[in-house]
């Protein structure tokens, strides 16, 4: 496959990856508001950091090589939400934010990519 250097993950706004945190950091945290509304599946989450539609939404983290000035993104993850729906609106009645944990790297150490879904990923309300 191909190499990069460089490597760095971003959290995608929009269309644009941004707040990259270097690939080979001990551990990256991005933190935004998204909105939450009553949708005709349940809750639905909104937001620039929210892909997706009613019912399918997701948070997508960009993999980009990052080399004078510019970042091209190579690869990316869908955090699936629908997983979390429970979490979600336990979340909202309480008051409390909603936190996903997942290892940035697959078991053969190339970068997280593709939906990703329990148990690769955690979901709660802190």
């Amino acid at each position: 496959g191909n190499r990069f250097t460089n490597v760095h993950v971003g959290i995608q706004r929009g269309k644009e990856p941004i707040d990259y945190v270097p690939g080979d950091a001990d551990e990256a945290r991005w933190r935004f508001d998204a909105t939450v509304k009553e949708g005709k599946v349940g809750l639905d989450l909104g937001g620039p950091y929210i892909q997706g539609r009613p019912g399918d939404r997701f948070i997508y983290l960009s993999w980009l090589q990052v080399s004078d000035g510019f970042a091209g993104m190579f690869r990316r993850a869908k955090l699936m939400l629908k997983p979390a729906a429970p979490t979600i609106a336990e979340a909202v009645a309480a008051g409390k934010m909603l936190r996903a944990e997942v290892a940035l790297t697959m078991a053969d150490g190339s970068p997280r990519c593709a939906a990703v879904v329990p148990p690769v990923i955690t979901w709660s309300a802190v």
